[in-house]
């Protein structure tokens, strides 16, 4: 179930806020200029579904955020605990980041930990099926698939080459829980 703890910046300790309500967590993301919704297939996917049927159930919603925001392209991630190269991708995405455009990801099955750092604060978001986070461009984040990963996701871009990080040489993320 999907989750979002607020801590401040400074320590990991007491989080301030934590739910497992989409209501209360689209609430507090959406106060800090986020997006979260929940969406759903137009389609059973079955297990572990291909690029294609995925894009196809959700063509519907693809096509409403692209009128309303002017995104370019979207294509299929994937990622499992068999992938040889797990723990490299899970290092390279647990350093914090900004992006020039706005980070749209939606969470077709599986699950992976996003982390906010906005205003003081670090809002870990535990995103899981069905779950559509964007994070604005130029907030400083970092991504957590966990050990043994097991997801698949939407990406969403403003721009054509897709996923383009500026990373931040800040080790905030050291400091804050992480996903099993």
């Amino acid at each position: 179930m999907s989750a979002l703890t607020i801590f401040t910046d400074k320590e990991a300790g007491e989080p301030l806020f934590h739910s497992r309500d989409a209501e209360a967590i689209r609430e507090k993301l959406n106060a800090q200029g986020v997006r979260f919704e929940r969406w759903q297939a137009d389609r059973d996917l079955g297990a572990n579904p291909d690029a294609e049927t995925v894009i196809k159930a959700y063509q519907h919603a693809i096509d409403r955020l692209v009128a309303e925001k002017g995104y370019q392209s979207w294509d299929v991630i994937s990622m499992r605990a068999d992938n040889p190269q797990k723990a490299v991708m899970r290092e390279k995405f647990l350093n914090e980041h900004t992006h020039g455009e706005d980070e749209v990801r939606f969470f077709v099955e599986g699950a992976g930990l996003f982390c906010l750092h906005l205003d003081g604060h670090v809002y870990q978001v535990l995103c899981e099926k069905n779950d559509l986070l964007s994070v604005p461009a130029g907030t400083p984040h970092w991504f957590d698939m966990g050990s043994e990963p097991h997801f698949t996701a939407i990406r969403i871009f403003d721009n054509p080459e897709g996923w383009i990080a500026q990373f931040t040489g800040d080790d905030i993320a050291q400091g804050y829980p992480r996903l099993a």
